[in-house]
């Protein structure tokens, strides 16, 4: 049997199951009555982990969730084509696949071969986990100017290996390794 999980005790970046669907808690608030006989309560900003929809949703102190049959598992991005983005799973060698709307933005950061985490939910591929930091060679940018920061900006845009355009410094040049934040989708670094 599956552990269940009060709602006062659910926090941020916990995981529940509300309604046969999995959510992420992203942000967790009690209040608690000043009057006698007031009950708590604990609303709850949570993503879906099925769409990826965000929203808040109040709940009472002892209402309980199931923990989701989640799974986190390596794996390395093979391709894309018109059925969606093929990954293989590095443990039991099982080619599983995501479709656009699960992915969002993450292949502006796969390389062939990367190896990510994909989330699973019921053994179903259901999205994925990018790591912090990609590096990703930049395969074209504008020479830099020497004394080019009259414009107040001393960046310029370089286009990545991936399609992906980002922001540099002006040393960046063509075919430099650069590391990226994933979640900032900015520039970090030389790798």
């Amino acid at each position: 049997m599956a552990a269940l999980i009060e709602a006062i005790n659910v926090k941020r970046k916990i995981v529940f199951e509300h309604e046969e669907i999995p959510y992420l808690c992203l942000d967790s608030d009690i209040s608690t009555p000043t009057a006698r006989g007031g009950q708590t309560l604990v609303r709850l900003k949570m993503r879906n982990l099925l769409t990826s929809a965000v929203f808040e949703k109040t709940f009472k102190a002892n209402d309980r969730f199931k923990e989701p049959d989640l799974q986190l598992v390596p794996a390395s991005y093979l391709y894309s084509d018109n059925d969606g983005s093929h990954f293989l799973d590095q443990e039991s060698f099982e080619t599983l696949t995501l479709s656009q709307s699960m992915l969002g933005d993450a292949l502006d950061y796969l390389l062939e071969g990367a190896i990510i985490q994909l989330h699973l939910y019921n053994g179903n591929p259901i999205g994925l986990q990018l790591p912090q930091f990609v590096d990703l060679s930049v395969a074209y940018t504008e020479p830099g100017v020497r004394g080019d920061s009259s414009s107040g900006s001393v960046t310029k845009t370089a286009k990545l290996e991936t399609g992906l355009e980002i922001r540099v410094p002006l040393f960046i040049k063509e075919g430099e390794k650069v590391r990226i934040s994933t979640e900032a989708r900015e520039f970090a670094g030389r790798a």
